[in-house]
């Protein structure tokens, strides 16, 4: 069971597709000229424009709701400041919901910024270990869901009636969790439920009423005897 804020009984969420990043490469030239150049600052920019219209058309599950994309960061470099930009680079917090692929995801981006002389990354975590090992991997996480007649959504809804004499709420996180890796990439069946409200996790104001520990803690304990 994945203890992120709930309280309800979760079996699924969308997921990142690999934080894609859009380099732009462009020519400088002397900002009193720059028809000699290639702004790449202009090449990017478009390309947010059209990402921007993406989003509104990208497809839609009935349980986990629309994918989404965002552009997240935009960097820019030019040889000084009075000189035509010939870097950007665009990062993308993008959202896959049930049918999307990472290829299906990145093919969407490809047909915005290759018309615009960009190019498309998907980035890499790597880490090295205090040993000097260093082990990567992309960071791609598939997006998940379980039926709500599984057996394990089941037995979850019956440990929680069985507590507190009422039906839970079934549903699903708007952000992502750990169960990308358990559920999404090893295939091992998952639910969530945990402390607190999801509209507060990772906010400033971020807060557990103790009440809310002690009934995941009921829950967890009769889940596993239930299991």
């Amino acid at each position: 069971a994945q203890n992120q804020p709930t309280l309800g009984i979760y079996r699924g969420h969308r997921r990142q597709n690999g934080d894609p990043c859009h380099v732009f490469t462009g020519v400088s030239a002397h900002g009193s000229a720059p028809e000699r150049g290639k702004n790449a600052i202009y090449m990017a920019s478009r390309a947010a424009l059209e990402i921007e219209k993406l989003n509104e058309r990208l497809k839609y599950d009935e349980f986990l709701g629309k994918g989404s994309v965002t552009i997240s960061e935009f960097v820019s470099g030019s040889p000084s400041l009075c000189a035509v930009a010939d870097f950007a680079r665009l990062h993308l917090d993008r959202r896959l919901t049930w049918g999307e692929t990472k290829e299906s995801a990145v093919k969407e981006i490809e047909e915005i910024v290759n018309e615009l002389g960009g190019k498309v990354e998907v980035l890499n975590y790597s880490e090295k270990a205090y040993t000097g090992l260093e082990y990567g991997m992309e960071k791609y996480y598939p997006t998940w869901k379980l039926p709500e007649d599984h057996s394990l959504v089941q037995t979850s809804v019956k440990t929680f009636e069985s507590l507190f004499g009422e039906k839970p709420k079934v549903d699903k996180w708007t952000f992502s969790t750990n169960a990308v890796t358990i559920t999404g990439i090893y295939g091992i069946p998952t639910i969530g439920f945990g402390p607190g409200n999801e509209v507060l996790a990772h906010a400033p104001n971020e807060k557990v009423p103790i009440d809310d520990l002690v009934k995941a803690s009921a829950f967890y304990a009769a889940f596993a005897y239930e299991i």
